[in-house]
C-alpha cells in the first residue's frame, strides 16, 4: 500500500484528467461526519513518511501529463511588476502596467458553500484562483518558433503546447529550464527563462526584464540551419491609449545586441499629460548577438517562411487600433553533435507607479533608466555576470541533500517579490500588499511571518524597519501602525514580529550600525508592548488587533508567547548597546511572563486563550480550541537563534496536538461539517486547520455569528509553514515534512499554479514563511556584527550539504562526519564564532592552521572561538574537523 500510495503523490492527479480538485487517498478509515466537532484520521503510513525524505529529483511537469496550464512561474525583475513564465515557454499576464488590480485575474467564482458570510461566492481574496485557477491571461501578442532546414525539407514550430508531442517544465525557480522534444527532429531544443536573480543584490534583481535563453543541440548525421525567431505585440500604454494615439516600433542596433523599441505617443500635440498616464511606458525586444535580422512590423496572420528573413524597414507606425508586432531571428548552421545558444530578452519601462495617500511615487528602476532600451543596454553589458551569478545561485540552492521537493517548495515563494504584490518606489522605499491588489500598507501582522526576504534581500528589510516601522509608522508612545500611514492602530502580534525582525535584520548586518542607529525607537517599540499587560503578570491583556482581523480580549498563548519573544529579543538587543537597565526591565517581563503563561495558559495538552475576567467570552476568541499559532513565539525565537522562551515540554506537547487534532489528511469531512471558511483547501486534499474544537464545546470561539469564524475551519499555508518550521527546529521532521508536503501537493500543477499559494488574493506574502522550515532544517544561525554563524541539521546528518545566505556573502555547507566546510560562492564572510552540533569532542582543527582551536562543549553542540576574526571570500573555504 504504501509504495503505491507514494507512486500516486508523485503523480499526483494523473488518473483523472480534467478534474479540478483531485482526491487523494485516505489512509485508514476516514471517521463519520460529526455536525459539531471531527477528530482526525489516521495518520500517513510509514513508508509514505520514509519517502519524504529521499533526495529524489527536480519537480518536471509534463505536457503529456496535463500538467503544464496552469503553470505561470513570475519571470520578471523582483518589484518590477507580474510576468509569468508558461509552462510551455510562452510569456502570459503582463501584469506590468500598474493597473493595481486585486488578484491575478479579478474576478468571482460560484461555490458550493457559504464564504465568510458573503454567500457562496468565491473573490480573487477568498480563493477564487485556487478553484478556478487563472490560464492563457494574454493581453498581448508573444512568442517564439523554429525554423529547421536540412537536407530533406524545412518545418517552421511555434515553441507551444499545441506545436510539440512533448514539453517538459523544471520548476526551479527563480531559473526555469524548459525542453521541447520531437522524436522526428534531429535537434533538441532547451530553454532557460529568467530574470536576474542574485541573493544581496536587490538591485541588479530588480531589473524590468525577462531573458530567454535558448539552446539547441543537434543530435543528427547531418548539418541543419536553425533560425529561432521571437516577436512581441506594441501594447504600450496598454489601457490608456485610443484614437487619439499611434503606437511606433522602431529597430535598435547596439553594441552587442539588436531590437526593436516600442513606444507609443499622441498622434498631434504634446505627449506632456498622456506621458503622466499610470500605464505610459514603453517596451524592447532583443537578440544578442551581431547577426541579428530585425523586422519593426510583421506581417499579420500564421507563420511563414518571410517571417525568418531580414528586412530594410527600421521604423513602423500604425494606430492603436491596428494589431503592431515587432520581431528579432537569429540564423545558426549547427554541425552533427554540436550545440548552440541564443539568448533573447523583453524589457518594459512603466514608471508612474503610485498609491493614493502613500508616501512615494515611481518605480525604483528609473533612478537607474530613462526607458526599456537602457535597461536592455545595461542587461547586455552585464549579461556575463547577471547570468553566472543567477546560474550560480541556482546551483548552490539545489545542490543540496536535502529532498528536491524541499527545496523547491521553500524557496519559491520569494517569487512573490516579482508579482504585483510587492513594490518599490523611486525613493527606494519598499511597500507591499498582503496579496496581490489586497489589503495595503505592508501589513505588519502579515508580513512578519515572512522569513525569506530577511534572509535574501536583507537590506530591503532593514530599510523597511528604520523608514517605515520606526518612521514614518511609529506613534510617539512607540506602537508600529500595522498598515504603516494607511492605517490609525498597531496590531499587536505585528508589534511583537516587528521587533523580532528588527533583531533579524540587525543579524543580517555586517555590524552594528543598525541597531545603534535606530536603538532609540526600538526600545519605545519594545516598551509598547510592555505597557499593554495592564495587570503586569507578563501576559499582553490589551485589546487590540491581530493577524485574524478582529480585537481579541483576554491573555491569549501565541499573542502572550509572541510578545515574550519579542521582548527577549530586545534584551538581546540591549545587550549588545550596553543598555543593561532595560534589558533588565525586558528579561522581567519575559520571565514573568513565561512563568505565567506556562502556568495559566497550558490545558494540560495544549495552549489556549484565557477569558477577559469582565467579558468572558462574549467576544470572539480561541479559548480552549487548538489553535495554530498556539506557540509561535518559540517559533520565531528559533528564526533567530534565540534559547527557548516557551517550556519544551510543554511546547512539544502542543504541537503534538496540533498534528494530532489540526492536521487532516483529507480535509474534506471537516470542512463539509464545518463550512463558512475560504476554499484553500479541497476535499481529498491534506492540510492543517487553523483551529480545532477537541472539547466538543457548542461555541468554541465565544460568538456564534461574527464573520471572522470562517477563518478557524481554513487551511493557510503561511500558518502551515510557520508550524512545519517549528515542528522541524524540536525534531519533529516527520511532520514537519508531511505538512510541507501537504502544501506542495495542494499546489501540484496538474491542479493549479504551483508558484502562486494563495490566501487574501493571490501570492500572499504569509507564504513566504516556507523559508523558515528551510532555515529550522539546517539549523542555521547567524550574527553578523559578532561573526558568528552555526549549523546543526535536522536530517541527513551524517551526510549534509545545503545553502546558506549572509549579510555580505553565500556560499554551501556540508558536513560528513566529524568534517565540516564553509564554501563561498559570491561575496564575502566574516567569522569569528562558529557552532556545530557534536557530542563528545577531543580536538577541533582548521585546515592551514598548525595549533589547534580552541573551543568549549554544552547540551550537544561545540563552539569554536578564533582567535582573530578570519575574512573568506568568494571562491575560499574553510575546513574544519572535529575529533
Amino acid at each position: 500500500m504504501g509504495i503505491e500510495r507514494r507512486k500516486f503523490l508523485r503523480n499526483i492527479g494523473l488518473t483523472m484528467a480534467g478534474a479540478l480538485a483531485v482526491r487523494l487517498p485516505v489512509v485508514g478509515n476516514a471517521i463519520s461526519v460529526n455536525p459539531h466537532y471531527l477528530l482526525t484520521t489516521r495518520q500517513p503510513d510509514a513508508a509514505w513518511i520514509a519517502s519524504l525524505y529521499e533526495r529524489g529529483t527536480v519537480t518536471t511537469y509534463l505536457k503529456s501529463k496535463n500538467e503544464l496550464q496552469y503553470i505561470g512561474m513570475p519571470v520578471g525583475g523582483i518589484m518590477c511588476g507580474t510576468l509569468y513564465l508558461g509552462g510551455d515557454g510562452r510569456l502570459w499576464l503582463w501584469d506590468i502596467f500598474n493597473k493595481n488590480q486585486e488578484g491575478i485575474e479579478p474576478k468571482v467564482v460560484d461555490y458550493s458553500a457559504n464564504v465568510l458570510d458573503g454567500g457562496k461566492k468565491v473573490r480573487s481574496r477568498d480563493g477564487a484562483c485556487y478553484i478556478a485557477p487563472s490560464k492563457n491571461i494574454r493581453p498581448l501578442d508573444q512568442g517564439f518558433a523554429l525554423q529547421l532546414t536540412d537536407d530533406h525539407k524545412t518545418i517552421i514550430r511555434k515553441f507551444d503546447e499545441e506545436s510539440w508531442p512533448e514539453i517538459s517544465f523544471e520548476a526551479t525557480y527563480p531559473m526555469a529550464t524548459i525542453r521541447y522534444t520531437d522524436p522526428a527532429l534531429p535537434v533538441e531544443i532547451v530553454l532557460e527563462a529568467f530574470s536576474p536573480f542574485i541573493p544581496l543584490n536587490e538591485d541588479d534583481s530588480g531589473l524590468p526584464v525577462t531573458i530567454l535563453s535558448y539552446k539547441i543541440i543537434n543530435k543528427g548525421t547531418t548539418p541543419v540551419t536553425a533560425t529561432i525567431l521571437g516577436w512581441l505585440e506594441n501594447k504600450a500604454a496598454i489601457y490608456s491609449a485610443g484614437d487619439a494615439h499611434e503606437r511606433i516600433n522602431t529597430v535598435v542596433n547596439q553594441p552587442g545586441w539588436q531590437g526593436v523599441h516600442a513606444t507609443v505617443r499622441v498622434k498631434a500635440g504634446s505627449n506632456e499629460e498622456f506621458s503622466k498616464k499610470y500605464d505610459y511606458g514603453n517596451l524592447c525586444l532583443a537578440a544578442f548577438g551581431t547577426q541579428v535580422m530585425v523586422n519593426p512590423m510583421m506581417p499579420v496572420g500564421e507563420l511563414s517562411a518571410a517571417d525568418f528573413k531580414l528586412m530594410t524597414a527600421k521604423q513602423a507606425i500604425k494606430p492603436v487600433s491596428d494589431k503592431l508586432t515587432g520581431s528579432v531571428a537569429i540564423q545558426n548552421k549547427i554541425l552533427p553533435g554540436k550545440t548552440i545558444r541564443n539568448d533573447f530578452a523583453i524589457s518594459w519601462y512603466t514608471p508612474n507607479l503610485y498609491f493614493n495617500g502613500i508616501q512615494g511615487e515611481g518605480r525604483y528602476y528609473t533612478n537607474q533608466f530613462t526607458d526599456a532600451v537602457a535597461v536592455m543596454n545595461y542587461v547586455q553589458k552585464n549579461y556575463t555576470r547577471l547570468s553566472h551569478e543567477s546560474r550560480l545561485w541556482k546551483d548552490t540552492w539545489y545542490d543540496a541533500t536535502l529532498p528536491w521537493w524541499f527545496m523547491e517548495r521553500t524557496f519559491l515563494n520569494i517569487s512573490t517579490l516579482a508579482t504585483t504584490t510587492a513594490h518599490r518606489f523611486r525613493s527606494g522605499r519598499f511597500y507591499a500588499w498582503e496579496g496581490v491588489g489586497a489589503c495595503e500598507g505592508t501589513c505588519t501582522h502579515v508580513w512578519q511571518y515572512a522569513q525569506a526576504v530577511g534572509r535574501i534581500f536583507p537590506a530591503l528589510e532593514r530599510d523597511t524597519r528604520q523608514r517605515v516601522d520606526l518612521g514614518i509608522g511609529q506613534m510617539s508612545d512607540g506602537g508600529i501602525l500595522f498598515r504603516g500611514e494607511a492605517e490609525k492602530r498597531p496590531a499587536i502580534d505585528g508589534q511583537a514580529g516587528t521587533v523580532l525582525r528588527i533583531y533579524r535584520e540587525h543579524q543580517m548586518n555586517k555590524d552594528n550600525s543598525f541597531l545603534q542607529h535606530n536603538w532609540t525607537n526600538i526600545k519605545k517599540a519594545t516598551l509598547f508592548i510592555i505597557h499593554q499587560d495592564r495587570n503586569g503578570d507578563g501576559m499582553e491583556d490589551t485589546p487590540m488587533e491581530n493577524t485574524l482581523d478582529a480585537v481579541w480580549d483576554g491573555e491569549i498563548a501565541w499573542i502572550v508567547g509572541l510578545c515574550i519573544a519579542a521582548v527577549k529579543a530586545a534584551s538581546l538587543m540591549a545587550t549588545e548597546v550596553n543598555d543593561t537597565a532595560f534589558a533588565t526591565i525586558c528579561n522581567d517581563y519575559t520571565e514573568k511572563g513565561r512563568r505565567n503563561m506556562e502556568t495559566q495558559l497550558f490545558n494540560g495538552e495544549y495552549f489556549i486563550h484565557q477569558p477577559d475576567k469582565v467579558k468572558g467570552r462574549s467576544v470572539i476568541g480561541s479559548y480552549n480550541t487548538c489553535h495554530i499559532d498556539q506557540v509561535y513565539g518559540q517559533s520565531w525565537a528559533f528564526q533567530v537563534g534565540m534559547d527557548r522562551v516557551i517550556d519544551k515540554e510543554k511546547t512539544l506537547s502542543a504541537l503534538k496536538a496540533l498534528y494530532k487534532y489540526n492536521y487532516k489528511q483529507d480535509v474534506g469531512p471537516y470542512i463539509a461539517a464545518h463550512p463558512g471558511g475560504r476554499p484553500y483547501a479541497l476535499a481529498g486534499e491534506s492540510g492543517m486547520i487553523l483551529n480545532t474544537n477537541p472539547r466538543n464545546e457548542q461555541y468554541p470561539f465565544g460568538v456564534k455569528d461574527a464573520w471572522q469564524l470562517g477563518y478557524f475551519n481554513e487551511c493557510m499555508t503561511g500558518f502551515e509553514h510557520q508550524v512545519a518550521s517549528h515542528m522541524m527546529a524540536e525534531g519533529m521532521t516527520d511532520e514537519a515534512l508531511t505538512l510541507t508536503r501537504a502544501v506542495h501537493d495542494r499546489y501540484h500543477a496538474f491542479k493549479r499554479n504551483p508558484f502562486n499559494e494563495i490566501e487574501c488574493s493571490d501570492h500572499y506574502a504569509r507564504a513566504m514563511a516556507s523559508y523558515g522550515t528551510f532555515i529550522t532544517a539546517t539549523g542555521f544561525q547567524y550574527h553578523g556584527p559578532k561573526g558568528y554563524i552555526a549549523f546543526a541539521p535536522a536530517l541527513n546528518k551524517e551526510d549534509f550539504k545545503a545553502p546558506f545566505v549572509t549579510a555580505e556573502g553565500w556560499g554551501t555547507y556540508t558536513q560528513k562526519g566529524g568534517h565540516h566546510m564553509i564554501q563561498l560562492k559570491y561575496g564575502s564572510l566574516s567569522l569569528q564564532t562558529l557552532r556545530f552540533a557534536h557530542n563528545g569532542v577531543k580536538q577541533v582543527t582548521i585546515a592551514g592552521q598548525k595549533a589547534p582551536v580552541a573551543f568549549t562543549e554544552a547540551n550537544g553542540f561545540v563552539t569554536l572561538q578564533l582567535p582573530a576574526p578570519l575574512r573568506i571570500k568568494a571562491g575560499q573555504s574553510l575546513k574544519i574537523t572535529i575529533v
